[in-house]
């Protein structure tokens, strides 16, 4: 899924799909699921990260 055999496994897992219709669905099945993690955002909400910065304000007047 990510490309990281070498070039014999990498020839030995494309005949094993070829050659099993079940491995190859749980493949593809597993290809989407990849590429749907991968498009999902990453990183706090804007709602989050004003609130920790609302928070760490407080810090700064009391000090």
């Amino acid at each position: 899924m990510y490309n990281e055999l070498p070039a014999e496994e990498q020839h030995e897992v494309e005949q094993a799909l070829v050659h099993d219709p079940e491995l190859a669905t749980t493949c593809a099945d597993l290809l989407l699921a990849q590429r749907s993690l991968d498009a999902l955002a990453c990183g706090p909400s804007k709602r989050s990260t004003d609130a920790i910065l609302q928070y760490s304000r407080t810090f700064l007047r009391s000090a």
